[in-house]
């Protein structure tokens, strides 16, 4: 399994889950579990996804993930799941 962890951030407003599944479901990208939470008018998500058959690469769906995120008023930042496990080891 190739595990991807998918952050997004931003101001809440409506078609932003919509938006970032659609995009997975496009390039064949799984869900596996995905939390959201609005606090104080802020969204917040996390998607943990399978990109084994995924369309693209990483770097260019990272890539536009993030100028998707552009598009809507969010930040969406896509690592690797063994990067961002390592980054956040205490």
């Amino acid at each position: 399994m190739d595990k991807i962890i998918i952050t997004v951030v931003g101001k809440d407003r409506v078609g932003i889950i919509a938006r970032v599944c659609t995009y997975l479901s496009e390039q064949n990208i799984n869900i596996l579990d995905i939390t959201q939470t609005i606090v104080d008018g802020f969204f917040n998500m996390m998607v943990i996804a399978d990109m084994s058959g995924a369309k693209r690469d990483f770097g260019l769906i990272a890539d536009e993930l993030g100028a998707l995120g552009n598009d809507i008023g969010v930040r969406i930042l896509a690592q690797k799941e063994e990067i961002f496990t390592k980054m956040h080891r205490i």
